[in-house]
């Protein structure tokens, strides 16, 4: 590769890498990952896939977790 070349591509991939760090900052997203599951992104380093009736039984346990999360509060971590 030439010195040109060169140049090109490391501000190419400059511009991906603030593109994609602009990305991570604006919060969660929702996509449909290629095999048919929701994927939430925002939460971790790494997307939460499930299927949609994954998603409707954790959704329905909702009122449970909560109260799990309260119940266990000491003994949890919190990221923030």
């Amino acid at each position: 590769m030439s010195e040109e070349d060169l140049q090109a591509k490391i501000a190419r991939l400059e511009q991906e890498n603030a593109a994609l760090k602009q990305g991570a900052a604006r919060g969660v997203s929702m996509k449909v990952s290629e095999k048919g599951g929701l994927s939430i992104y925002g939460l971790g380093r790494f997307p939460v896939t499930l299927y949609k009736e994954q998603w409707t039984k954790l959704l329905d346990m909702s009122d449970e977790i909560r109260q799990f999360i309260a119940a266990n509060q000491s003994k949890l971590k919190s990221k923030e």
